[in-house]
């Protein structure tokens, strides 16, 4: 009988601990099961964030596109601080209405082997490889997988040691683009305001030469009083800015100066040579 009763609790033991083990078992499933879910739902937030956006309509086939989120605000936290600590900046003497002077803000040339070189303002940046740094090609991974139908093959990266540094008006309307570029613009760090403004036209340009008073010329000068639109937007920590269609042959885009500010700002310009 006592080795019945042995018998029994042997058992009975062995069935707690199968009990025991299912149970937890069954925990770590519906735990696993649980992370899970929510990373997929993190996932679905970070892709929902990256692809909401704001379009801006410029006409005769110019349109800004602005993803206020397109970056995880912490990870572009990450990226800016490797930015800002292992690029090679350099702040270049360049030419402007025919005058030397520095350039209002440090930059950098990445692009791939092959390209034409890159010229502005009398200045032909070096252009370094992509595989010299990796989180720039994992950026361009993601903006091109972000901007249907975009590909690109060079990179300036510009920094704006605070409020003092800026970028005037100016358009990116060289031939080496096309006459259609898809330029794609990541921001990080400091906000800073970005305008843009039409180009005058030939025609608005004639009619005020002529100082008509005639009533054609009268009706022709009010058809182009538009030549001074301007937008602007507030270029935030994370976002994408894409300008595409005929926005660089009509359009002017700038970086003001904020004295007032004193935080950097750095700024990634992505766009494909011809």
């Amino acid at each position: 009988m006592g080795e019945n009763l042995k018998m029994e609790e042997t058992g009975s033991g062995n069935t707690r601990k199968r009990d025991t083990a299912w149970a937890e078992s069954e925990r770590s499933i519906q735990l696993q099961s649980k992370k899970r879910i929510v990373e997929e739902e993190e996932e679905s937030r970070k892709k929902s964030s990256r692809t909401s956006s704001r379009i801006i309509e410029l006409g005769n086939g110019s349109q800004v596109v602005y993803y206020p989120s397109f970056l995880d605000y912490n990870e572009a936290w990450k990226l800016f601080d490797y930015l800002n600590n292992h690029i090679p900046w350099t702040r270049p003497t360049i030419r402007v209405f025919g005058r030397s002077c520095v350039q209002p803000r440090d930059s950098c040339y990445v692009a791939t082997e092959g390209v034409s070189e890159l010229k502005y303002s009398g200045y032909q940046p070096q252009a370094y490889p992509w595989h010299q740094f990796p989180p720039l090609q994992h950026l361009l991974q993601a903006v091109e997988d972000g901007v249907p139908g975009s590909h690109f093959n060079s990179l300036l990266l510009n920094r704006y040691n605070g409020g003092n540094d800026y970028v005037s008006w100016h358009s990116d309307d060289e031939s080496l683009y096309g006459p259609t570029p898809l330029i794609a613009s990541l921001s990080f760090g400091c906000d800073r305001h970005f305008y843009l403004k039409k180009k005058p036209n030939k025609l608005a340009s004639s009619v005020l030469k002529k100082n008509s008073s005639d009533e054609s010329s009268s009706k022709q000068l009010k058809k182009t009083k538009n030549v001074d639109e301007q937008h602007s937007m507030l270029l935030k920590h994370g976002s994408l800015l894409v300008m595409r269609g005929y926005t660089q042959r009509d359009w002017n885009h700038s970086v003001p100066k904020r004295t007032k500010l004193d935080a950097v700002r750095i700024n990634l310009t992505f766009r494909l040579v011809l």
